[in-house]
């Protein structure tokens, strides 16, 4: 059997969309397993006990992910 995976939302950043049921799409910094916060992108139950799948990113990718999509909506990263 598996270790169970422990995680803990070190920095809520803000909440992209609202989904099914009340889950939403957020933006958090968050510790998986003790390890270094990262930058994370999933879907969570209001209660934040339940998580979808999702994207974790290091910082370096988050800034590479900022400057793709700044580049795609024609806007400038100061």
């Amino acid at each position: 059997m598996a270790d169970s995976i422990t995680f803990e939302i070190t920095k809520r950043i803000g909440t992209l969309a609202e989904a099914r049921g009340g889950w939403m799409k957020e933006l958090n910094l968050v510790s998986w397993n003790g390890r270094q916060p990262k930058y994370d992108i999933r879907e969570w139950a209001p209660d934040h006990e339940k998580m979808g799948k999702g994207v974790t990113l290091t910082e370096d990718e988050a800034k590479t992910l900022a400057g793709l999509i700044a580049e795609q909506l024609g806007m400038t990263l100061s």
